[in-house]
């Protein structure tokens, strides 16, 4: 038997099947949701926990106890004992130093005024002496105006000599003597100033007038008092004050390489 669907019938099975998927939407949309993968959040969640608001403790970098160098490693590597370059520190000076009478190549010895510090805890106490030479020095009379050159060759520690290698950084605290500057470690004298100049010009006037006195010449003394202001004025102006450094002077001396604390 052949069924044939007239229009009308076509058209309500169109509407029921229209309600049936309507009414199942629920259902599968539900089953979809079920069915779903679980994807994964690299989204941190908020903390909104009691300890949300909480302060964050900052990182505090370990204390190690002062304890001073004996010369030994005790199993840590070899730079924690390295006092580093571009540190600075006084001495004293142990010997009176004068630019009328050093020479070049002659030993001074000063004394650290203050300790050195290396790494975790470590470090050199002070009053520890330092040995060096005059690598060069200039009178005042030479080169008008006294430079001093000085080369730090070892420190003696209670565990050994250790080779240093520093220069004159500055010379703090002392301004009774006649420094003018430290320049690339190089201690200068000051040049005379005019009131030095006035001074030798007076008495060089006075000691030119003499003879005129003596001799009742006042034309003879007049000319003489002039030549010989003129003179020791010029000489004086022209020359510079040689440097007098007393025993205890400090001085500021800067690493220029590393000094490790311990014995090789």
């Amino acid at each position: 038997m052949v069924y044939r669907l007239r229009k009308s019938d076509l058209l309500g099975l169109g509407v029921f099947a229209g309600f049936a998927l309507a009414s199942a939407h629920p259902a599968l949309s539900a089953a979809q949701e079920e069915q779903a993968p679980v994807m994964s959040r690299d989204i941190p969640l908020k903390n909104d926990g009691p300890q949300a608001d909480a302060p964050q403790q900052p990182s505090v970098a370990p204390v190690y106890p002062a304890h001073a160098a004996d010369g030994q490693k005790h199993g840590l590597p070899v730079e924690v004992y390295a006092v580093v370059p571009g540190t600075k520190f006084l001495v004293t000076l142990e010997d009176p130093m004068s630019t009328k009478d050093l020479k070049r190549n002659q030993e001074f010895r000063v004394r650290t005024a203050e300790p050195l510090e290396a790494g975790r805890g470590i470090y050199l106490p002070s009053g520890v002496e330092i040995r060096g030479h005059i690598s060069r020095v200039e009178s005042a009379g030479q080169a008008g105006r006294a430079k001093l050159w000085l080369t730090f060759d070892e420190i003696r520690t209670r565990f050994g000599s250790l080779p240093i290698v520093a220069e004159v950084a500055g010379m703090p605290g002392d301004h009774s003597i006649a420094l003018n500057g430290v320049a690339n470690g190089v201690i200068e004298g000051r040049a005379s100033t005019q009131k030095d100049a006035m001074q030798a010009a007076a008495a060089g006037a006075a000691k030119g007038a003499v003879k005129g006195v003596k001799d009742k010449d006042k034309k003879e003394a007049a000319q003489g008092a002039l030549m010989g202001a003129l003179e020791a004025y010029l000489l004086e102006a022209g020359r510079g004050q040689d440097l007098d450094l007393p025993k205890g002077a400090k001085l500021e001396l800067e690493l220029e390489r590393a000094l490790y604390l311990v014995r090789e």
